[in-house]
């Protein structure tokens, strides 16, 4: 059987045993797009069944969270955690608190996190996890009290050793403390490994909240020095307004480039002076409001948008050279991709997961756009949790520049073989495959020197 013929009858496979999964399917279809090369010159993959199995999770946890709100009635959500490779070490990957979770959204993103923790060069496997619970909205009370039902159950299911949950959209510092809490109550152990992103006062590493944000805009700079450019001075959209998209933010301005556009589910401000990081960090870390309020504060220097889409400032005069997409899956489409590259777009780094559509990067790539996927360019925060790890096993705790200058290693590794696998492999500056592939291939010799497991 040829390569193409053995993933066409993968994929097929994979629709038949997951229907309606449709963020499950694009996540699967865009890697093994990326693998009849590898497969042609590597047929003890084909041989050993490796990409069937990578394509299966090893374990799938789906649980019913119970909860009593501040006027006493019992809610109920739905939890889950899809552990999916460990043949590179603990399952790990972030738990998503929002309405939109279902089966689905932790697959595609524990998919997507076997090869980004594959990237890394860590010993780290893939795993995600979840419930359809929104904190929004919701007494410290009342997200305490889900919290600690989300972990009766969860904590069956992980350890240091066996599954590393972390923070994702959601997910901060108020929820993982709550979570650890509940944990180290019903173990009656103080396993500070078995949850990242937490407080530095209890275990967590410094850097970790930034880590994300700075690891896409790194990874960007890296792209941008290939064309012997880099931030300073260029006009930047990010969406989102989250911990992803508020560092990357910071970390622009630290390189000389202007962000001139955030958002969140309600609309847009379109800063040209550039985004006043404090004033936002401010307004949505401490303070958890809405993005009007940041234009409501800028004393008619911003202008908040309730309709269109973020993407549409590069309309504005002097257009948008970098977009930096840090909100959630297929925000950005391929009407959206086209303002960007009519706006003089010149890289396009993901900072969330999965959210440029398939033909948004397909239009990207055509048009000569730098284009790196969330796998790679978001890698950082997930790396950085790996060093929080290392942290708790040796009782050690790092500063913040030693921990910054790891993550920025570890992205720069990153992009480096991404850009050198697809030279390899006959497509230079194809970030997707190289990523793909550079992922695929750590996971799938490490599969073969296991056995059939």
């Amino acid at each position: 059987m040829t390569a193409a013929r053995a993933l066409d009858s993968v994929f097929s496979t994979v629709l038949r045993r997951n229907p309606g999964e449709s963020e499950f399917h694009q996540a699967v279809k865009e890697v093994l797009d990326s693998l009849e090369l590898v497969l042609t010159k590597h047929p003890e993959y084909t041989e050993a069944g490796v990409v069937e199995r990578i394509c299966e999770p090893e374990r799938q946890i789906i649980f019913r969270v119970p909860w009593v709100d501040d006027h006493g009635h019992v809610q109920l959500n739905r939890g889950f955690r899809v552990q999916y490779s460990s043949v590179l070490g603990p399952y790990k990957g972030g738990l998503r608190f929002h309405p939109s979770v279902r089966l689905d959204t932790i697959k595609f993103l524990g998919f997507e996190q076997i090869f980004k923790n594959a990237l890394t060069g860590l010993p780290i496997g893939g795993g995600k996890g979840g419930s359809d619970f929104d904190p929004k909205g919701k007494s410290d009370a009342e997200v305490m009290r889900f919290c600690q039902s989300f972990m009766t159950e969860l904590r069956m299911h992980i350890g240091a050793e066996t599954d590393v949950p972390a923070g994702d959209i959601g997910v901060g510092g108020r929820e993982i403390g709550y979570l650890f809490g509940q944990y180290k109550r019903l173990t009656n152990r103080y396993e500070s490994g078995v949850l990242t992103g937490k407080a530095p006062a209890w275990g967590g590493s410094l850097a970790r909240t930034e880590a994300t944000g700075y690891g896409a805009v790194i990874f960007a700079q890296r792209m941008l020095q290939t064309i012997a450019e880099s931030f300073d001075g260029k006009r930047v959209v990010v969406s989102g307004s989250g911990n992803v998209a508020l560092y990357a933010i910071e970390k622009v301005r630290d390189l000389g480039g202007l962000v001139v556009a955030a958002s969140d589910s309600g609309g847009y401000v379109y800063d040209p002076d550039g985004i006043d990081f404090a004033l936002l960090r401010q307004i949505k870390e401490v303070e958890r409001a809405r993005i009007s309020e940041y234009a409501a504060r800028r004393g008619g220097r911003s202008e908040f948008r309730a309709t269109g889409q973020v993407w549409d400032v590069a309309r504005e005069p002097g257009g948008i050279a970098v977009a930096l997409p840090c909100a959630t899956q297929n925000e950005l489409t391929d009407v959206d991709a086209a303002t960007l590259v009519a706006g003089g777009v010149r890289a396009v780094a993901e900072g969330a997961n999965m959210p440029c559509t398939p033909g948004a990067v397909r239009l990207f790539q055509e048009a000569g756009v730098l284009f790196a996927p969330g796998k790679a360019a978001n890698a950082g925060g997930v790396a950085t949790s790996a060093l929080e790890m290392q942290q708790n096993a040796s009782r050690d705790t790092w500063t913040f520049d030693h921990t910054a200058n790891r993550l920025e290693d570890i992205m720069i590794h990153v992009h480096d073989a991404c850009r050198r696998t697809a030279e390899e492999y006959g497509a230079p500056g194809n970030y997707v495959l190289g990523a793909n592939i550079a992922g695929f291939t750590r996971v799938a010799d490490a599969m073969l020197a296991l056995g059939v497991i």
